[in-house]
């Protein structure tokens, strides 16, 4: 172990690879800026520049493009509402409402930090748990997959909000908008209406750009305009108390973003998700969600940095793309002559532990290039709105126009921008909404597969031990806090009723007292 390492640092730290992982992180900033390109196409675009490269010079730089565009598509969810990365959809919640409240550049701060912290961590498990972890993604088949759906969709209910039934609601058609498009599995085509743009479903990255980017641009104009924010410096710099109520959730959104990340197909988008709800059920600050607590941009932001580094399990050990962009690295891989699998680590150590290694530089180069730059960053808030709007347009339509180079996508904004428009007036989530489309085709997929293998029956997911613990997992999380929350209240009552008989017997004195804890118990 530690001389692989010693390989990996010896290869990563020459001139020439440092200064291209320095490229790579730096392009990956600014794709991750823009609305709908994202680190998939920034990779794709960029692999003939890589062509003249070393193979080991090639792939540092294209996979610091992969984790650069993570970062970049922070910024603009947190400045301007505008995802760059389906992976940074649920910073918006959160993000968003710290930059109105003065606070973005803290936000920006603790997405740098958080990411660098996951990276590490994610890091440490790769190296030294890559090959077994690649045996674990490989018992996790149609039935498993069907489970890992099933406790996504008991998440919509930490998105609800105020209101359960309007969570599930927009769940629900979320659910229903993915099922656009030819079905899995079978030949028909299904909500298409003739329209052969359909066929291939409504793309989720319109949808994104849409209800995020248009919605919040139209809602702004209609209620006025919100005056810029004047606030000091000082005032956007991460403090102490932000900083320890981040740790909790940076350490468990980098856990549950490498263990979705070593799934193939589960990707960086899930587990941020993932991360949020969860992160949202556990914290003592739970009404702060949606409102500008900095545990709802932490968790998230590590969550997704964990499995864009833990995506490369899979896809090095196996030969298998973890996710949408290591797919196109795949492709990268084979053009280099090279070919990802287990024999991989025994034929190629110092491109695979180079490669490895160089996440930590880049990471390392992200943090010092981004963390001095949050508060410089965050001073974009200060333009007043007015001119900022035409901007936010044009980026959003020209990036849904790059993803297919049809004016279709452009149509599907202004739809959906729309749509976004009226779920704000309406006050309706658009998390679940946003989930509920994310999950839709792996949900089908997973479901479709497993009632073959079943001939029917889904009783096969009982006969995995793996499928059962996550059930469980999903069950807990469903009923859990009901459960626990009934039996607190009885445990927290009986004391008050004791007391409340104590104090007719002793005094007026007494009374007062049991009073003030009646009321402190219900209350609470």
């Amino acid at each position: 172990m530690i001389d692989n390492l010693i390989l990996g640092f010896e290869t990563a730290l020459t001139p020439e690879n440092i200064l291209w992982c320095f490229i790579g992180v730096l392009m990956g900033t600014i794709i991750g800026l823009m609305p709908g390109l994202g680190s998939t196409t920034g990779v794709a675009i960029l692999i003939p520049l890589t062509l003249a490269l070393e193979p080991v010079t090639a792939l540092i730089m294209l996979a610091g493009i992969y984790y650069g565009a993570q970062y970049g598509g922070t910024i603009t969810s947190v400045l301007i509402s505008t995802p760059g990365e389906a992976a940074s959809v649920v910073t918006t919640l959160d993000g968003y409402q710290m930059a109105r409240n003065g606070r973005a550049g803290a936000a920006l701060a603790i997405s740098a930090i958080g990411s660098f912290v996951a990276a590490i961590i994610s890091l440490a498990l790769l190296m030294a748990l890559a090959p077994p972890l690649a045996d674990l993604a490989l018992n996790f088949g149609p039935v498993e997959n069907l489970a890992i759906m099933i406790l996504g969709l008991v998440i919509v209910v930490s998105f609800a909000g105020g209101s359960l039934a309007r969570g599930l609601m927009m769940a629900a058609v979320g659910l229903l908008i993915s099922t656009v498009g030819v079905a899995t599995g079978f030949s028909d085509a299904r909500f298409t209406f003739g329209n052969i743009d359909l066929l291939g479903g409504i793309p989720f990255v319109e949808v994104m750009i849409g209800l995020f980017a248009l919605g919040e641009v139209l809602y702004q104009i209609r209620v006025g305009a919100a005056a810029p924010i004047r606030t000091r410096f000082r005032d956007m710099v991460i403090t102490k108390s932000e900083l320890k109520r981040s740790t909790g959730p940076i350490l468990r959104g980098s856990g549950i973003g490498f263990l979705l990340g070593i799934l193939p197909g589960a990707g960086s988008t899930l587990a941020s998700f993932m991360s949020y709800g969860i992160e949202k059920k556990v914290s003592r600050n739970k009404h702060l969600f949606g409102k500008g607590a900095i545990e709802g941009v932490a968790a998230p932001e590590a969550a997704n940095n964990a499995a864009a580094n833990a995506n490369f399990v899979p896809t090095l050990a196996l030969g298998i793309p973890g996710g949408g962009t290591t797919a196109v690295l795949l492709g990268a891989f084979t053009i280099y002559g090279l070919q990802p699998g287990p024999l991989l680590f025994e034929t190629q150590p110092t491109l695979v532990w180079g490669l490895l290694v160089s996440f930590f530089i880049g990471n390392v180069l992200l943090l010092i290039l981004n963390l001095p730059l949050a508060p410089v960053f965050a001073q974009m808030l200060r333009i007043p709105y007015g001119y900022l709007y035409p901007i936010i347009l044009l980026t959003s339509f020209i990036g849904a126009y790059s993803v297919s180079n049809n004016m279709f996508s452009v149509v599907l904004v202004l739809i959906f921008g729309i749509v976004g428009y009226i779920m704000k007036e309406l006050d309706l989530p658009v998390a679940p909404l946003v989930l509920g489309l994310v999950l839709g085709p792996l949900f089908e997929k997973a479901l479709v597969q497993t009632s073959a293998l079943g001939q029917g029956s889904f009783g096969i997911m009982l006969e995995s031990p793996i499928s059962i613990g996550i059930l469980l997992l999903a069950a807990l999380l469903a009923f859990g806090p009901m459960v626990f929350g009934k039996l607190r209240a009885r445990r927290k009552a009986a004391p008050g009723a004791a007391g409340t008989s104590a104090g007719a017997a002793t005094g007026s004195d007494t009374e007062q007292d049991t009073e003030q804890d009646t009321e402190s118990v219900e209350s609470k």
